[in-house]
């Protein structure tokens, strides 16, 4: 079991008074003004000032509760690789000079110098990006390989006549054949041919997929919110993906969430940002999983079995 982060120490209220009033003077002297206190009073309004993690650590909380900050926080601390840009502030910089981290210990009991070098945080934005990328690059292939069988498509129906030598030329005797079908137009025939050749997955699948190969072992990962995009089949299984290379790939993930399929990681520790103070919870007193769980409490009998 991996833990290459171990402790997270967060600025006090004197610490983020401090930074503010320097800010203040940067800005203007005591006349200063500041936009935006952000992310100061987030946390210690909620007595969190220490953070320890586990080989799976999970920040749960609805919407402002400070849980995608936290990982945004962690990730510029540490200095992890990152893609998409995030929420800052004219304070957020001076507030991660104030924090404070621990790094584990390795297999032969020295503490970590670094986390490892692969290690990132991923956000949903990452996700719809690739998403994204996936389905404009295979638009792409499926446009040059049409025009490729408009052209092929033209020689084998009013070209020569293509005679079977051999088992080697079979398939350009078979599609000279289906290209001059009276039947068959050369939108179908393109469709019969080259439709098929493009497998184009689901935003689930592709989502899944992107998770299954970024994911590389000993590493830690940083995962905002990466239940969206996924319906609860692929949240599932995306669980099984994150159990299974915290247990045998060395990996260490801190994530921000509020999916109860994500939330029920087996030996994850979960801290609820929903709280004050912040407390640790099992994942089935949580409000979301509660929810749910009433939810379909409430229709019962709508899934008992005749």
């Amino acid at each position: 079991m991996a833990i290459y982060l171990e402790k997270f120490v967060l600025p006090t209220s004197e610490q983020e008074e401090k930074m503010i009033l320097q800010r203040m003077a940067y800005n203007g002297g005591k006349f200063g003004y500041i936009d935006n206190l952000y992310p100061c009073a987030l946390f210690s309004e909620k007595e969190l000032t220490e953070i320890d993690f586990d080989n799976i650590t999970i920040f749960y909380g609805g919407n402002g509760s400070g849980k995608s900050t936290l990982l945004n926080l962690i990730a510029n601390k540490l200095r992890l690789k990152r893609t998409a840009p995030y929420n800052s502030s004219e304070l957020f910089d001076s507030f991660v000079d104030s924090c404070v981290f621990r790094l584990g210990y390795d297999e032969e009991g020295d503490r970590f110098r670094d986390v490892p070098q692969k290690s990132s945080i991923i956000t949903s934005d990452d996700i719809f990006d690739f998403m994204l990328t996936a389905r404009e690059n295979n638009q792409d292939v499926a446009n040059e390989t049409r025009e490729l069988h408009d052209d092929v498509y033209g020689n084998l129906k009013y070209g020569k006549t293509i005679r079977l030598n051999s088992l080697e030329n079979y398939d350009d005797v078979r599609l000279q054949v289906l290209a001059r079908k009276k039947s068959l137009s050369r939108r179908k025939f393109i469709y019969k041919v080259a439709g098929r050749e493009l497998k184009l997955n689901s935003n689930g699948e592709t989502a899944l997929n992107y998770f299954d190969n970024k994911l590389a072992e000993n590493s830690l990962y940083c995962l905002d919110e990466p239940e969206n995009s996924l319906s609860p089949k692929f949240q599932k299984e995306l669980v099984d993906i994150i159990a299974e290379k915290a247990k045998y790939a060395g990996c260490q993930f801190i994530i921000a969430t509020h999916s109860p399929f994500v939330l029920s990681l087996k030996g994850a520790k979960i801290y609820d940002l929903d709280s004050n103070p912040v407390d640790l919870k099992n994942w089935w007193e949580l409000e979301n999983s509660k929810t749910y769980f009433n939810f379909f409490e409430e229709n019962r009998q709508l899934f008992k079995k005749d």
